[in-house]
């Protein structure tokens, strides 16, 4: 099993980008933990990030047949992407939305997500931890689904 965790848009400046918010671990720090996980979980984690919409869209677009599913953090893309949203339901491919911080606690236009209802389910809230638990909720749904 072969699971993809995609970052949209600033994931690469945690660390330092408002910290208050998404604390001090990088995005690399948050990623090998996930990657400790997946060994863990027997599946391969594969991991990538993009500030550019497009090309969010294309890796989306592109992973039937090379992933069994997809972990994503849309970042701002989650409340604007009508793109990513129908990327995901193209794809074909089951899909985790995740977020570091509870959007539903933050401002009122990071309320709404765009790209959740194409999604199998969302975390949100756990800091780095989201990753690893939309990681574990992607694999205990293919793995349901697969026994089925």
């Amino acid at each position: 099993m072969k699971i993809l965790i995609l970052n949209g848009p600033n994931l690469d400046l945690l660390g330092k980008r408002e910290p208050d918010i998404y604390g001090h671990a990088t995005l690399a720090e948050m990623m090998a933990a996930v990657q400790a996980r997946g060994s863990k979980l027997g599946v391969d984690v594969i991991h990538e990030q993009s500030n550019d919409e497009g090309a969010l869209v294309t890796r989306i677009g592109h992973c039937a047949g090379e992933v069994d599913a997809i972990v994503i953090n849309p970042a701002a893309y989650t409340h604007t992407s009508v793109a990513l949203c129908d990327a995901i339901k193209a794809c074909g491919v089951p899909c985790v939305e995740v977020h570091l911080s509870n959007i539903q606690a933050r401002e009122s236009f990071r309320h709404e997500s765009v790209t959740a209802g194409a999604c199998v389910g969302q975390i949100s809230g756990f800091g780095g931890m989201s990753y690893e638990l939309g990681l574990e909720a992607v694999v205990d749904y293919l793995r349901r689904r697969d026994t089925k």
